[in-house]
């Protein structure tokens, strides 16, 4: 979205602030990646209907050209060692950038911060106490849907978070 921000506001002043602050909000409540419908929005609003749609297949198909180019190696030469071994490694940081997003979520509801805090005093223990208990509803009962434990977390702090 800084990306986006950057080149329809500050380089090509497309957009104000407030409008591209509109069509951020209005992409976060429709369906579909955040990133197309900014730009189909954008589109919209510099082009019309044409610039919709140039902008949305702007947006997609370079995607899409890299993943079949991809795919297309990959079938052709996945039985070399060489691509076995890259797979491996990639293995190994895509779980590594898993992690990390899941720590920033954490630290973000935990702390309010994207780090650990200097002072454990601002620790927010209702969300403290939800992810507890849902990772050890987790841990305990391994056939327990996940979607639920997430429906029954958000429903507790509604809760909570309105009591306390």
């Amino acid at each position: 979205m800084p990306l986006i921000q950057h080149q329809v506001v500050d380089v090509h002043p497309w957009l104000t602030m407030a409008q591209f602050s509109d069509i951020i909000t209005i992409s976060q409540m429709t369906p579909g990646p955040i990133s197309i419908n900014s730009a189909t929005f954008v589109g919209l609003q510099v082009g019309g209907i044409p610039g919709a749609v140039i902008a949305t297949i702007g947006n997609v198909l370079p995607s899409c050209i890299i993943v079949l180019s991809l795919a297309f190696a990959y079938y052709r030469y996945r039985k070399l060692r060489l691509i076995k071994g890259v797979l491996l490694q990639l293995r190994a940081a895509v779980v590594a950038m898993i992690a990390f997003a899941g720590l920033s979520i954490m630290f973000l509801s935990f702390w309010h911060s994207d780090g650990l805090p200097e002072h454990f005093d601002e620790t927010d223990y209702i969300a403290v106490g939800i992810f507890a208990v849902s990772l050890l509803l987790m841990r305990r009962f391994k056939r327990l849907d996940p979607i639920l434990v997430m429906i029954v977390a958000g429903v507790a702090g509604i809760i909570l978070y309105s009591v306390f």
